[in-house]
């Protein structure tokens, strides 16, 4: 070892200037390295203090999308989807007690099978991503007990060439109120916007992968959400990929 290097040594008051002269000599690293090895043992035992969560917020929902959810609400559903091109999403039911809103439940989902996108078309295989409002529920299953008005009909039945499983997609669905007038039941035909904006995104059960546009999800979450979402708490859904919900 050189004399510079040995002055070093003997120079050094902290253990994190040993480790750096030791280092820098040797060739064990490169300096930058050193440098940061040295500063780690320098601050040993310090730790930084972790920045204080705002609950009253919808964590990695973006001021764009909060400002579209309406001020009575106190139940929200949030999925956040992977990544703009993905089929995979994670769904999350938040509700607001007093000013802070509480992470209840959270789930595995499905959403269309290109992704998601700000402004949706009827055939583009993406989710729509915004803050829709959630106001009426059926399927081909009785009602599990819900207090949104429900339809129970034959009519959910998915189409038998779309293969043995989807046969059960529409046991349970909850309309997304996107291109559709609320409060009408989910299989209702009527677009205000026009059919080329597309529509009949529902939630729904999952089948294992993307869908055409809708949301799916566990059998059990699809039935603990009928139970629980309550019209009088305003329901609604803040959906899109992680970027987008951030923006």
């Amino acid at each position: 070892m050189r004399h510079g290097a040995v002055r070093s040594l003997t120079a050094a008051t902290t253990a994190g200037a040993l480790l750096l002269a030791a280092l820098s000599a040797c060739g064990g690293a490169d300096l930058k390295t050193a440098r940061r090895a040295g500063a780690a043992a320098g601050a040993e035992g310090v730790r930084a203090t972790p920045s204080p969560v705002d609950r009253t917020r919808i964590p990695d929902v973006g001021d764009r999308l909060l400002r579209r959810i309406p001020a009575g609400s106190r139940q929200v559903l949030a999925v956040y989807g992977d990544s703009e091109d993905s089929a995979k999403s994670t769904a999350v039911l938040y509700l607001k007690r007093g000013p802070a809103w509480e992470r209840v439940r959270s789930w595995p989902a499905h959403n269309g099978k290109k992704g998601w996108t700000w402004d949706h078309r009827l055939g583009d295989k993406r989710s729509p991503v915004g803050v829709f409002t959630l106001t009426a529920a059926g399927g081909v299953l009785d009602d599990p007990g819900t207090r949104l008005p429900y339809t129970q009909s034959e009519d959910f039945t998915a189409p038998s060439d779309w293969g043995p499983s989807h046969a059960h997609d529409f046991d349970y669905v909850i309309a997304i109120d996107y291109n559709r007038v609320k409060g009408t039941p989910p299989h209702d035909a009527e677009q205000p916007w026009g059919e080329e904006k597309g529509g009949g995104i529902w939630l729904h059960l999952d089948h294992g992968s993307g869908t055409l546009a809708c949301v799916g999800l566990a059998r059990e979450a699809m039935k603990h959400l009928l139970r629980t979402l309550d019209p009088e708490l305003e329901p609604v859904v803040v959906m899109g990929d992680r970027e987008a919900l951030k923006a």
